[in-house]
Protein backbone atom coordinates (compact mmCIF):
# COMPACT_ATOMS: atom_id res chain seq x y z
CA UNK A 1 0.00 0.00 0.00
CA UNK A 2 3.02 2.24 0.42
CA UNK A 3 2.74 3.13 -2.99
CA UNK A 4 -0.17 5.34 -2.93
CA UNK A 5 1.19 7.15 -0.17
CA UNK A 6 1.65 10.50 -1.41
CA UNK A 7 3.66 11.77 2.02
CA UNK A 8 6.16 14.02 1.31
CA UNK A 9 4.00 15.93 -2.16
CA UNK A 10 2.72 18.74 -2.21
CA UNK A 11 -0.42 18.67 -4.69
CA UNK A 12 -2.23 21.59 -6.56
CA UNK A 13 -6.12 20.99 -6.75
CA UNK A 14 -7.83 23.68 -9.32
CA UNK A 15 -11.92 23.53 -9.22
CA UNK A 16 -11.76 21.97 -5.62
CA UNK A 17 -13.94 23.58 -3.48
CA UNK A 18 -16.94 21.31 -4.28
CA UNK A 19 -17.54 18.12 -6.45
CA UNK A 20 -14.62 16.26 -7.76
CA UNK A 21 -12.06 18.48 -7.11
CA UNK A 22 -12.93 18.65 -3.64
CA UNK A 23 -13.25 14.78 -3.34
CA UNK A 24 -9.59 14.72 -4.74
CA UNK A 25 -8.14 17.22 -2.41
CA UNK A 26 -9.25 15.22 0.50
CA UNK A 27 -8.19 11.72 -0.81
CA UNK A 28 -4.66 13.53 -1.40
CA UNK A 29 -5.05 15.09 1.80
CA UNK A 30 -5.61 11.59 3.55
CA UNK A 31 -2.97 10.29 1.63
CA UNK A 32 0.14 12.15 3.41
CA UNK A 33 0.44 15.24 0.93
CA UNK A 34 0.17 18.84 1.31
CA UNK A 35 -2.91 19.98 -0.22
CA UNK A 36 -3.44 23.87 -2.30
CA UNK A 37 -6.97 23.92 -2.36
CA UNK A 38 -8.19 26.15 -5.02
CA UNK A 39 -10.85 27.82 -6.33
CA UNK A 40 -12.57 31.42 -7.43
CA UNK A 41 -13.78 32.41 -3.89
CA UNK A 42 -11.05 32.21 -0.88
CA UNK A 43 -14.23 31.53 1.28
CA UNK A 44 -14.88 28.42 -0.64
CA UNK A 45 -11.45 27.33 -1.12
CA UNK A 46 -10.89 28.05 3.09
CA UNK A 47 -13.80 25.99 4.33
CA UNK A 48 -12.68 23.09 2.36
CA UNK A 49 -8.70 23.25 3.54
CA UNK A 50 -10.27 23.53 6.97
CA UNK A 51 -12.13 20.66 6.80
CA UNK A 52 -9.02 18.74 5.96
CA UNK A 53 -6.80 20.05 8.64
CA UNK A 54 -9.62 19.45 11.18
CA UNK A 55 -9.48 15.76 10.14
CA UNK A 56 -5.59 16.06 10.91
CA UNK A 57 -3.89 16.27 7.59
CA UNK A 58 -2.88 19.34 6.09
CA UNK A 59 -4.08 22.11 3.70
CA UNK A 60 -4.10 25.90 2.52
CA UNK A 61 -6.80 27.09 0.38
CA UNK A 62 -5.51 29.93 -2.33
CA UNK A 63 -8.30 31.33 -4.18
CA UNK A 64 -7.24 31.18 -8.39
CA UNK A 65 -9.88 31.93 -11.17
CA UNK A 66 -7.89 29.84 -13.91
CA UNK A 67 -9.27 31.87 -16.55
CA UNK A 68 -7.30 34.29 -15.82
CA UNK A 69 -3.33 34.11 -16.05
CA UNK A 70 -2.19 36.48 -13.28
CA UNK A 71 -3.97 34.82 -10.93
CA UNK A 72 -2.25 31.11 -11.98
CA UNK A 73 1.09 32.87 -11.16
CA UNK A 74 -0.07 34.33 -8.19
CA UNK A 75 -1.77 30.63 -7.08
CA UNK A 76 1.93 28.66 -7.95
CA UNK A 77 3.98 31.12 -6.28
CA UNK A 78 1.71 30.94 -2.72
CA UNK A 79 2.08 27.46 -3.14
CA UNK A 80 5.81 27.73 -3.46
CA UNK A 81 5.97 30.50 -0.63
CA UNK A 82 4.33 28.05 1.16
CA UNK A 83 5.71 24.21 0.88
CA UNK A 84 8.79 24.97 -1.96
CA UNK A 85 7.97 22.68 -4.01
CA UNK A 86 5.09 20.92 -6.03
CA UNK A 87 5.03 17.46 -7.03
CA UNK A 88 1.02 16.50 -8.24
CA UNK A 89 -0.72 18.95 -10.44
CA UNK A 90 -4.78 18.34 -11.06
CA UNK A 91 -6.09 20.69 -13.68
CA UNK A 92 -9.91 19.91 -12.35
CA UNK A 93 -11.66 23.65 -12.83
CA UNK A 94 -14.13 24.04 -16.04
CA UNK A 95 -16.73 26.03 -17.31
CA UNK A 96 -19.70 25.92 -19.80
CA UNK A 97 -21.43 29.09 -19.74
CA UNK A 98 -24.06 28.04 -23.27
CA UNK A 99 -26.44 24.88 -23.70
CA UNK A 100 -27.45 24.24 -27.37
CA UNK A 101 -25.94 24.13 -30.83
CA UNK A 102 -22.27 24.37 -31.53
CA UNK A 103 -23.19 27.52 -34.09
CA UNK A 104 -25.11 29.67 -31.61
CA UNK A 105 -22.34 30.21 -29.23
CA UNK A 106 -20.62 33.39 -29.64
CA UNK A 107 -16.85 34.59 -29.15
CA UNK A 108 -16.85 35.63 -25.94
CA UNK A 109 -18.27 32.52 -24.67
CA UNK A 110 -15.62 30.90 -27.32
CA UNK A 111 -13.16 32.38 -25.46
CA UNK A 112 -14.34 31.97 -21.54
CA UNK A 113 -14.57 28.31 -22.56
CA UNK A 114 -11.01 27.60 -23.95
CA UNK A 115 -9.50 30.71 -21.45
CA UNK A 116 -10.80 28.19 -18.46
CA UNK A 117 -10.89 24.42 -19.95
CA UNK A 118 -7.40 24.57 -21.84
CA UNK A 119 -5.57 27.75 -21.59
CA UNK A 120 -5.69 27.44 -17.56
CA UNK A 121 -4.46 24.25 -17.58
CA UNK A 122 -1.59 24.94 -19.85
CA UNK A 123 -0.07 28.17 -17.98
CA UNK A 124 -0.62 26.32 -14.76
CA UNK A 125 1.40 23.12 -15.91
CA UNK A 126 4.08 25.40 -17.81
CA UNK A 127 4.65 27.62 -14.23
CA UNK A 128 4.98 24.45 -12.22
CA UNK A 129 6.98 22.52 -14.51
CA UNK A 130 10.38 23.89 -13.56
CA UNK A 131 9.80 22.93 -10.12
CA UNK A 132 8.68 19.64 -10.49
CA UNK A 133 11.15 16.73 -10.01
CA UNK A 134 11.17 13.11 -11.18
CA UNK A 135 8.17 11.23 -10.20
CA UNK A 136 5.97 14.54 -10.29
CA UNK A 137 2.30 13.79 -11.66
CA UNK A 138 0.28 15.94 -14.00
CA UNK A 139 -3.13 15.30 -13.98
CA UNK A 140 -5.54 16.74 -16.20
CA UNK A 141 -9.78 16.44 -15.78
CA UNK A 142 -11.14 16.22 -19.21
CA UNK A 143 -15.16 14.19 -20.12
CA UNK A 144 -16.40 11.82 -22.04
CA UNK A 145 -17.27 14.73 -23.93
CA UNK A 146 -13.45 14.65 -25.04
CA UNK A 147 -14.10 11.87 -26.30
CA UNK A 148 -17.13 11.89 -28.57
CA UNK A 149 -18.76 15.45 -28.35
CA UNK A 150 -22.32 15.27 -26.06
CA UNK A 151 -25.18 16.83 -27.63
CA UNK A 152 -25.53 20.51 -26.83
CA UNK A 153 -21.79 20.86 -25.61
CA UNK A 154 -19.88 21.76 -28.51
CA UNK A 155 -17.54 23.90 -27.71
CA UNK A 156 -17.41 22.63 -24.03
CA UNK A 157 -16.49 19.16 -25.88
CA UNK A 158 -14.21 20.81 -28.34
CA UNK A 159 -12.06 22.15 -25.09
CA UNK A 160 -12.31 19.25 -23.78
CA UNK A 161 -10.61 17.27 -26.76
CA UNK A 162 -7.80 19.48 -26.53
CA UNK A 163 -7.01 19.17 -22.75
CA UNK A 164 -6.57 15.62 -23.78
CA UNK A 165 -4.41 16.19 -27.13
CA UNK A 166 -2.15 18.80 -24.68
CA UNK A 167 -2.18 15.84 -22.07
CA UNK A 168 -0.81 13.55 -24.42
CA UNK A 169 1.87 15.98 -25.92
CA UNK A 170 2.88 16.84 -21.90
CA UNK A 171 3.85 13.12 -21.30
CA UNK A 172 5.70 13.22 -24.66
CA UNK A 173 7.98 16.19 -23.44
CA UNK A 174 8.14 15.79 -19.58
CA UNK A 175 8.29 12.06 -19.55
CA UNK A 176 12.12 12.38 -19.93
CA UNK A 177 12.34 14.28 -16.75
CA UNK A 178 10.65 11.85 -15.23
CA UNK A 179 7.48 13.58 -14.91
CA UNK A 180 4.23 11.72 -15.77
CA UNK A 181 0.83 13.39 -17.66
CA UNK A 182 -2.71 11.41 -17.49
CA UNK A 183 -6.28 12.87 -18.75
CA UNK A 184 -9.33 11.53 -16.76
CA UNK A 185 -12.85 11.85 -18.77
CA UNK A 186 -15.35 11.62 -16.32
CA UNK A 187 -18.95 10.40 -17.22
CA UNK A 188 -22.04 12.08 -16.00
CA UNK A 189 -21.20 12.62 -12.15
CA UNK A 190 -23.61 13.81 -9.87
CA UNK A 191 -22.34 17.24 -8.85
CA UNK A 192 -22.91 20.90 -8.99
CA UNK A 193 -21.44 21.70 -12.17
CA UNK A 194 -23.71 18.63 -14.01
CA UNK A 195 -26.90 19.62 -12.17
CA UNK A 196 -28.79 20.98 -15.29
CA UNK A 197 -28.21 17.26 -16.43
CA UNK A 198 -29.04 15.00 -13.66
CA UNK A 199 -31.75 16.64 -11.95
CA UNK A 200 -34.02 16.25 -14.66
CA UNK A 201 -35.63 13.16 -13.95
CA UNK A 202 -36.81 12.40 -17.67
CA UNK A 203 -33.96 13.06 -18.92
CA UNK A 204 -31.45 10.88 -16.36
CA UNK A 205 -33.98 7.93 -16.78
CA UNK A 206 -33.08 8.18 -20.61
CA UNK A 207 -29.91 8.18 -20.00
CA UNK A 208 -28.76 5.56 -17.71
CA UNK A 209 -31.05 3.34 -19.75
CA UNK A 210 -27.54 3.41 -21.75
CA UNK A 211 -25.51 2.97 -18.89
CA UNK A 212 -24.19 -0.50 -18.38
CA UNK A 213 -23.89 0.07 -14.11
CA UNK A 214 -27.60 1.82 -14.74
CA UNK A 215 -26.41 4.90 -12.60
CA UNK A 216 -25.12 8.21 -12.49
CA UNK A 217 -21.76 8.43 -10.83
CA UNK A 218 -20.54 10.07 -7.35
CA UNK A 219 -17.31 12.54 -7.05
CA UNK A 220 -15.60 10.02 -4.76
CA UNK A 221 -15.46 7.52 -7.77
CA UNK A 222 -13.40 9.93 -9.83
CA UNK A 223 -11.01 10.51 -6.46
CA UNK A 224 -9.87 6.86 -6.09
CA UNK A 225 -8.47 6.80 -9.62
CA UNK A 226 -6.68 10.03 -8.88
CA UNK A 227 -5.35 9.14 -6.55
CA UNK A 228 -3.78 6.00 -8.44
CA UNK A 229 -2.77 8.37 -11.31
CA UNK A 230 -1.03 10.70 -8.75
CA UNK A 231 1.12 8.07 -6.67
CA UNK A 232 3.39 5.25 -7.42
CA UNK A 233 0.97 3.19 -8.40
CA UNK A 234 1.02 4.74 -11.74
CA UNK A 235 4.69 4.98 -12.09
CA UNK A 236 4.67 3.28 -15.90
CA UNK A 237 1.57 5.58 -16.76
CA UNK A 238 2.40 8.20 -18.93
CA UNK A 239 -0.28 9.62 -21.88
CA UNK A 240 -3.50 7.74 -21.13
CA UNK A 241 -6.24 8.48 -20.89
CA UNK A 242 -8.92 6.95 -18.63
CA UNK A 243 -12.57 6.81 -18.90
CA UNK A 244 -14.88 6.89 -15.31
CA UNK A 245 -18.41 6.52 -16.80
CA UNK A 246 -20.78 3.75 -15.69
CA UNK A 247 -19.67 2.32 -19.26
CA UNK A 248 -20.92 4.99 -21.68
CA UNK A 249 -18.13 5.09 -23.72
CA UNK A 250 -18.40 1.78 -24.46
Amino acid sequence: MSKFSLKNKVAIVTGASKGIGEAMASIYAAAGAKVVVSSRKQEAVDEVADKINEAGFEAIGVACNTGDMEQIGHLVDQTLEAYGQVDIVVNNAATNPVFGPVINTDLDAFDKIMDVNVKGPFELVKLCAPHMKAGGSIINISSVGGISPEAQLGIYSVSKAALISLTKVLAKELGPQGIRANVICPGLIKTKFSEALWANDELTKKFIKHLPLGRIGESDEISGLALFLASEASSYCTGGVYTADGGFTI
